[in-house]
């Protein structure tokens, strides 16, 4: 495991436990981040989201990335998001799902900014688990004014 670059991500996106699906972050640049979240084996879905056989709901998956997304487009300088405003998920397109996961992994995120139209950011994020591929997902955030 890398070490994390020290970001307040609590400072940055409004998320919370039990809602925030993002650790840290691992690498920054323009345009592109990398995020890990650790499934805790006592995580409040697990109880009833297939008993037994303990499984992530993909679009806690999917909510993993759009959490990274809206870290990246904070922390990006040339994409800084203007005091008071916060991105919000817009569109969802083309979430592949490779492979399920379960209690005690890693998720990794890598989300890249596509392109930037006016309040729209278009980003793809890959997200991985144990080397193998979990999820590949293209959504758009719009920064809002005025907050939530």
């Amino acid at each position: 495991m890398q070490d994390p670059i020290d970001i307040d991500i609590r400072a940055i996106i409004p998320h919370r436990e039990p809602f925030l699906y993002v650790d840290r972050v691992i690498e920054h640049e323009a345009g592109r981040m990398v995020t890990e979240w650790e499934v805790r084996a006592d995580a409040h879905f697990f109880r009833g989201h297939y008993p037994g056989q303990p499984l992530v709901p993909g679009v806690l998956i999917c909510e993993s990335a759009f959490q990274a997304g809206a870290l990246l487009c904070a922390c990006d300088e040339r994409d800084a998001i203007p005091e008071g405003a916060v991105p919000v998920l817009t569109r969802i397109a083309d979430a592949r799902f490779r492979r399920r996961v379960g209690p005690g992994e890693t998720l990794r995120c890598e989300v890249k900014l596509d392109e930037r139209v006016g309040p729209a950011r278009y980003m793809t994020a890959k997200l991985t688990s144990r080397g193998e591929a979990v999820l590949r997902v293209q959504f758009v955030v719009a920064v809002t004014a005025g907050g939530l």
